[in-house]
């Protein structure tokens, strides 16, 4: 089945939503303007209940089918959340708030599941609930795991639940995706070694934490290609050094921070482990010392196996077999979805973006020519699990 006919009939409407909400970004949990759009859109297409402030500033949607003999209940999840980046674009709709940009298409997110809710009000061709989610804060604040522990999941009883991700690269019209991990665990590392300044002439009186520093930078690596199994992933980034102000100065202090991506709890727990130990050990060899701060954030996004061939059946009756890869690399980029998927049953889907710029790129834009393809998703997706 391709496309739905009555998403050809509202695109350009989408479209309008989808640039409103672009022109208007929030950061983190501060998405009241969206959420006030969605939340009158709901109110508009006539959806059964709207709920706000669910994980602080997210939005709930509820649309009942014609009837409820399956007692089934399906959550759908969209982001709304910007990023805080300097959009270089000179589009008629780029970002009115200077340093806010949606440069990873949680605009068009949001814009596609409005779409769906708007058909699925309108025909209620399901036997069941569908309940839309509408999530602030997915770029680092966890707003997925704050809905979570509002109670989301038990208060609708929800028993499966699903996303999508535009994937710029992927050609329009074609879908990705895998069970298992999808989308990589992400933690946070920031180590301040702390050594003995003086003046850079007499280095013999000093323990110089830039030399430590730079010494416990490398050795991190060998963890990856040396501690880790080779047919396993793991990624270490330190990603900033600073210590010092002056040319002449050996200083007092330095830090060094960055991030580590893994796929598998057990691997996740092994880069922690060797990552304290060398940097203790290489402290306590130059006798300074060193503070660290180890974050563990998001969860590897784990797709689970019975609603990811369900997934990916859908989407090929959309685009057809040969433009849905099941077989889809793990991304070592982080999801807050996974925290849903931990909490239900569930899978994440990528839907291709097209030739744009890259995802967190000052020149990305979503591509609206997707829409309609990712609105008969959510709509097929929902028909399909609860036929009437």
């Amino acid at each position: 089945m391709p496309t739905i006919n009555r998403f050809a009939d509202f695109h350009d409407q989408i479209t309008e939503w989808r640039q409103e909400i672009h022109a208007n970004p929030g950061l983190l949990y501060e998405v009241e303007e969206t959420a006030a759009l969605v939340s009158d859109k709901l109110k508009e297409f006539g959806v059964d209940e709207i709920i706000g402030e669910i994980g602080r500033t997210g939005v709930v949607g509820i649309i009942k089918g014609k009837s409820n003999n399956s007692g089934k209940v399906i959550g759908l999840r969209a982001d709304m959340d910007a990023l805080p980046i300097l959009e270089n674009t000179e589009r008629p709709y780029m970002s009115k708030n200077k340093g806010l940009m949606h440069a990873c298409g949680h605009d068009g997110h949001t814009a596609m599941l409005l779409g769906a809710a708007k058909y699925l009000a309108e025909t209620r061709n399901f036997d069941g609930t569908v309940v839309v989610i509408f999530q602030p804060a997915e770029e680092g604040g966890a707003g997925g795991k704050a809905m979570v522990d509002d109670g989301m999941m038990e208060r609708w009883n929800i028993q499966e639940v699903y996303g999508m991700h535009n994937m710029p690269g992927l050609p329009v019209g074609e879908f990705a995706i895998r069970p298992g991990a999808l989308m990589a665990a992400t933690d946070e590392f920031h180590v301040t070694i702390e050594g003995l300044g003086s003046h850079a002439a007499f280095p013999q009186g000093a323990v110089d934490p830039v030399i430590i520093s730079t010494q416990i930078v490398q050795a991190l690596q060998s963890i990856v290609s040396r501690n880790v199994d080779p047919l396993e992933s793991a990624v270490l980034s330190v990603t900033a050094i600073n210590g010092g102000k002056a040319h002449n100065v050996i200083p007092q202090s330095a830090t060094f921070l960055g991030t580590v991506r893994t796929l598998t709890p057990e691997t996740r727990a092994l880069v922690e482990k060797r990552f304290r130990e060398i940097v203790n050990g290489f402290v306590a060899a130059h006798g300074a010392k060193a503070e660290i701060v180890y974050k563990t954030g998001y969860p590897v996004t784990f797709n689970h196996d019975v609603q990811t061939d369900f997934a990916a059946s859908v989407a090929k009756e959309i685009a057809g077999d040969s433009k849905v890869n099941t077989n889809q690399a793990p991304v070592m980029g982080g999801e807050d979805f996974s925290y849903m998927l931990e909490s239900r049953p569930g899978a994440f889907i990528f839907m291709g973006n097209g030739d744009t710029a890259g995802l967190h790129h000052e020149d990305y834009d979503f591509n609206d020519d997707a829409i309609p393809i990712g609105c008969s998703y959510w709509a097929k997706l929902v028909e399909t699990a609860m036929p009437a």
